[in-house]
């Protein structure tokens, strides 16, 4: 039996250079996450970009419990929680007027933007 050698390829060579921006979004409110997502989407559309997504990531819940007390009355405690939201676009093929576009984008405080080049 003959053995081929036959390399396989991978996805960037079969449909040429494919170049993504990722952009993570996080915040505590799901309102205003939403309304920062809408302005880059919005931005994206200006410059004819092809978006994918959002796609809305699981919701990290972090619950903290505290004694209402300090001394006596263990069994009294209240609890909290914190929960963030996360969304993740990908632009495809963006060009330099869209990435310094959404650089100099106001977003609202608390939310948190995360931008890699894939």
């Amino acid at each position: 039996m003959a053995v081929s050698t036959k390399t396989k390829k991978t996805t960037k060579e079969v449909k040429g250079e494919v170049s993504k921006l990722r952009i993570a979004i996080s915040a505590f409110e799901s309102k205003i996450l939403d309304l920062s997502v809408k302005k880059i989407l919005e931005t994206a559309e200006k410059y004819d970009a092809v978006v994918v997504g959002p796609v809305p990531m699981p919701t990290k819940i972090r619950k903290y419990t505290v004694l209402r007390s300090s001394f006596v009355y263990k069994n009294s405690r209240e609890q909290f929680e914190m929960r963030t939201h996360k969304r993740i676009l990908d632009i495809v093929n963006p060009t330099g007027k869209l990435t310094e576009a959404l650089t100099n984008l106001a977003l609202p405080s608390g939310v948190d933007v995360e931008v890699k080049m894939m």
